[in-house]
């Protein structure tokens, strides 16, 4: 998954991601270490945020864009 570099390339902290998803810092980090699987309703909720798709996150494709 992408949840880190795009996190990270959007300047923000976990504690700002998981607020946004509203879950425990500690659970977004095990989001991004793959220790805990993401739900569908948080990968929906990260592909709005970051203004991409779902297919993009989950390494799916390398095309950033949304499907409109």
């Amino acid at each position: 998954m992408r949840i880190r570099d795009l996190r990270e390339d959007n300047n923000l902290t976990q504690e700002a991601v998981a607020k946004y998803l509203h879950v425990k810092q500690n659970t977004y980090s095990q989001y991004e270490n793959e220790q805990r699987q993401l739900p569908i309703p948080c990968l929906i909720a990260l592909a709005k945020l970051y203004k991409t798709s779902t297919d993009y996150i989950l390494g799916l494709t390398d095309n950033k864009d949304p499907i409109v």
